[in-house]
């Protein structure tokens, strides 16, 4: 599991902004406003982040710099094959539109930077840079 100070940046790309518009699968109807974060490989195995295939929690208490998100929970979710248990990404937990909301109002756009940071092995600051 992570450890407080542990921190990693992640680069904004299209799907990750548009998670439920920009999809590459077909699996469910397209959902304006969901978001994700994404967990480089190498970051989640050094980190330890895993997903549901792993016997650690993967729910995380995810608050925002700017004090738009408080204490919401983060799924650490998804993987690059099947049976990994090192998650790919954050998800609002319940609620995939949670990280989009908070990317409408920071006018989060392709390029930008977000600090993932951990206070605690349970507990993420994320901040736009």
């Amino acid at each position: 599991m992570p450890k407080s100070g542990d921190s990693f940046i992640s680069t904004l790309k299209k799907p990750h902004l548009g998670w439920g518009t920009h999809r590459k699968k077909q699996s469910r109807s397209l959902r304006a406003g969901e978001g994700y974060i994404h967990i480089p490989a190498k970051t989640a195995k050094y980190m330890g982040i895993t997903n549901s295939n792993s016997l650690n929690s993967n729910i995380y208490k995810c608050s925002t710099s700017d004090g738009f998100l408080q204490n919401e929970e983060l799924l650490a979710s998804g993987s690059s094959r099947k049976g990994y248990k090192y998650a790919k990404q954050f998800q609002g937990k319940g609620n995939l539109r949670l990280l989009g909301g908070w990317y409408k109002l920071i006018q989060a756009k392709e390029g930008d930077r977000v600090k993932v940071e951990f206070l605690s092995s349970i507990e993420i600051l994320l901040t736009k840079l």
